[in-house]
């Protein structure tokens, strides 16, 4: 069907997303939750595009783009740059009294067409790059204080919960009901605002969110 039809990344995820809420009972509230939390973090941030808060009505009635994703649920493609200093431990004293460290890095590569995934309602890829860099940094999920995800679209972000280890798979619709995801919560997630507010401006959004981790971590 992808090969035929072609295909594009909300339609994408739109079958995440919908696979994900029939096996899970995963909901579009659940997806718009992101969004809400997500603005109102990016409110926050003075370099983000969409830098104002929704409510829980407004993400639901928003005009539907890949069903059951709609306008609020998908990131806006922005113009952007970001950029991170890294140095060795031999001259990082030339640099910072106060260095924030690379304890643990972990990477993957899947395919972008669903056909030939193992699965839909998570990316592998994420899960084998997370328990890399969890093994080198000798963490556990548990650990984190914040984290930084690529939430596209809503769906990814809650992807991104199970993938990471922050909940079982399938309770990631619970875990962002609960608030522990949001500012104050246990663990919060894109303080930045996320893709979703802060904006996507594509190859510069990896180091976008190194940029926010290191406020994070900087204090």
């Amino acid at each position: 069907w992808e090969r035929l039809s072609g295909t594009t990344f909300s339609g994408v995820y739109a079958q995440m997303a919908s696979v994900h809420m029939e096996q899970y009972g995963t909901t579009r509230e659940n997806l718009s939750r992101v969004a809400v939390k997500n603005h109102e973090n990016g409110a926050k941030n003075p370099h983000a595009q969409l830098d104002f808060e929704c409510s829980l009505e407004d993400a639901q009635s928003a005009p539907v783009v890949a069903d059951p994703l709609n306008l609020y649920h998908c990131c806006p493609t922005s113009d952007g740059a970001a950029c991170a200093l890294i140095v060795s431990e031999d001259v990082v004293d030339d640099y910072t009294d106060d260095p924030i460290r690379v304890a643990g890095v972990g990477a993957g590569s899947d395919t972008v067409g669903l056909f030939q995934r193992d699965t839909y309602t998570g990316v592998p890829a994420s899960q084998r790059a997370a328990e890399t860099a969890y093994e080198m940094a000798d963490i556990e999920p548990d650990d984190l204080d914040f984290a930084e995800v690529h939430d596209c679209f809503a769906i990814a972000e809650l992807l991104a919960y199970e993938d990471l280890g922050f909940c079982e798979p399938g309770e990631a619709g619970q875990l962002i009901e609960s608030g522990a995801t949001a500012l104050g919560g246990d663990l919060p997630v894109n303080t930045s605002g996320g893709l979703k507010s802060k904006g996507h401006p594509i190859g510069a959004t990896g180091a976008g969110q190194v940029v926010e981790a290191y406020k994070q971590l900087s204090g």
